[in-house]
C-alpha cells in the first residue's frame, strides 16, 4: 500500500536554540520513499547525520519568534505485518553482532528487574515468537491504553506499576520483558495508517527467527500500514525533536497519514 504520511511542528522560540529532528522515514526492507518533503518557516542552514542507529537526524539553530516544520512522504509499505507462529528463539552467540545491544538494559527498559516476572507470563510457551506474542497479549490484558495519560515518560518498571500508558510505555514494557529473557527488542516510533487519535506511534520489535519482527500492545490484531522513522533502545533514542536550552513545547502539533489510489508520479 502506499501512505502519504506529514507532520507539521510550530513553536515560539525565545533566543537562538539547537534543535535535533528526527522527522525522516528512509528506505530499507519493510518501506520504500518515493517522495519527501521538508520545509522550514524560516529557512535555516540544516546539517544532517545518521546516528548509531541509522537514523537520519538533522542539526539546526532555530531563531527567535515563530518556527515551524513542516515535513511529508510518500511511502510504500505493507498492509500487513508478517507474523511467524512458532519461529524459534535464537541462541545468544548465533546473534548478529548489530544485534547484540538490544539485550542489554537501558535508561526506560530495566530488564534485569523483570526475570521472574516475565518467566510466568510465558510458563509453557515455546521460547522465540510464542514467547514475544504472549507478552503482547499480557500487556493488552493488563495494561490500559490511556491516550490522555499525564504521566511523564514511564520506564517499564513504573509502567507495571501504574498498569497505564500510552503506546510508548506499552513499548517499553514489552522490550524489557523480551530482554529478560534473552530476545533482542527494540523500539521504533512513526506512523500508523488508521490510529485514533492520530498522532505519531511506538510500537517495538523482537529479534526472534532470524530476523525483526513487529509487536504492539495497542492494537486488538497485527496490523500492518506503518512507517518507521525512528529506531532505538528506547524513547531516549528515538525523540522526533531535542531541544537544548530553556524547554520548548510544540505550540501546534499535526500528524495526519492518508492512502494513496496510486503510487506518486
Amino acid at each position: 500500500m502506499w501512505l502519504r504520511t506529514s507532520c507539521t511542528l510550530s513553536f515560539s522560540v525565545l533566543s537562538p536554540t539547537p534543535f535535533i529532528l528526527m522527522l525522516r522515514p528512509r528506505s530499507g526492507a519493510q518501506q520504500w520513499v518515493a517522495r519527501e518533503s521538508y520545509t522550514m518557516q524560516p529557512s535555516v542552514p540544516v546539517v544532517e547525520f545518521t546516528d548509531g542507529y541509522g537514523n537520519l537526524c538533522q542539526r539546526l539553530i532555530a531563531p527567535p519568534g515563530q518556527f515551524s516544520i513542516c515535513t511529508s512522504a510518500d511511502v510504500a509499505t505493507s498492509d500487513a505485518i508478517d507474523v511467524a507462529p512458532g519461529a524459534p528463539f535464537d541462541e545468544v552467540q548465533n546473534l548478529p553482532d548489530s544485534v547484540l545491544t538490544y539485550l542489554l538494559p537501558s535508561r526506560y527498559c530495566e530488564s534485569e528487574r523483570f526475570f521472574v516476572m516475565v518467566n510466568d507470563i510465558v510458563k509453557n510457551i515455546a521460547p522465540g515468537y510464542d514467547q514475544v506474542a504472549c507478552i503482547t497479549d499480557w500487556i493488552q490484558r493488563s495494561v490500559c491504553l490511556n491516550p490522555a495519560s499525564k504521566h511523564d515518560y514511564m520506564s517499564a518498571t513504573e509502567v507495571n506499576q501504574r498498569r497505564e500508558g500510552v503506546c510508548r510505555d506499552f513499548a517499553h514494557l514489552g522490550i524489557a520483558l523480551c530482554r529478560a529473557l534473552c530476545i533482542p527488542a527494540r523500539m521504533v516510533v512513526g506512523y500508523l495508517y488508521g490510529l485514533e487519535p492520530m498522532d505519531l506511534h511506538a510500537w517495538f520489535e523482537a529479534y526472534v527467527g532470524g530476523r525483526w519482527y513487529t509487536f504492539d500492545a495497542t492494537q486488538g490484531s497485527p496490523r500492518g500500514g506503518r512507517v518507521a522513522v525512528a529506531y532505538g533502545h528506547d524513547a531516549a533514542n528515538v525523540a522526533i525533536f531535542s531541544q537544548f536550552g530553556p524547554a520548548l513545547s510544540p505550540t501546534v502539533m499535526q500528524v495526519a497519514v492518508e492512502i494513496l489510489d496510486a503510487p506518486p508520479d
